[in-house]
């Protein structure tokens, strides 16, 4: 089972949101404020999941998608993009870059603790 989440956003609000809902629902949180940074937080520490913003400054979704990827410790952890981004064509490239699935901001709890869990089985 999914027990530790890396969440990456640039909005310290999302972060909270989203670390609250995730707490809430036994997950343990690790946070990044870009894509940059997310790489130095994925360095020491193993994680379950990745939930990822796509529009962040340095370093966007994509291509920390695309980086984890390359990985091979993390190659097959699963990534979750979550955006207010609603283009076909950003969606392609987030899942040509390896991205596992797409949530739409402003997420739904209970979708987002569904979600979480179904990806990590």
């Amino acid at each position: 089972m999914c027990r530790r989440v890396l969440i990456v956003d640039d909005s310290v609000t999302m972060r909270d949101m989203l670390t609250f809902t995730l707490k809430a629902a036994g997950f343990s949180i690790i946070e990044a404020d870009d894509g940059v940074n997310a790489l130095k937080a994925l360095e020491g520490n193993a994680v379950d999941l990745i939930i990822t913003d796509i529009n962040m400054p340095r370093l966007d979704g994509i291509e920390l998608t695309r980086q984890v990827r390359q990985s091979e410790k993390l190659a097959f952890v699963p990534i979750l993009c979550l955006t207010t981004e609603t283009s076909d064509e950003l969606k392609s490239r987030a899942k040509s870059a390896g991205a596992t699935g797409w949530l739409q901001k402003p997420f739904d709890p209970d979708m987002l603790v569904h979600t979480a869990m179904k990806v990590c089985l």
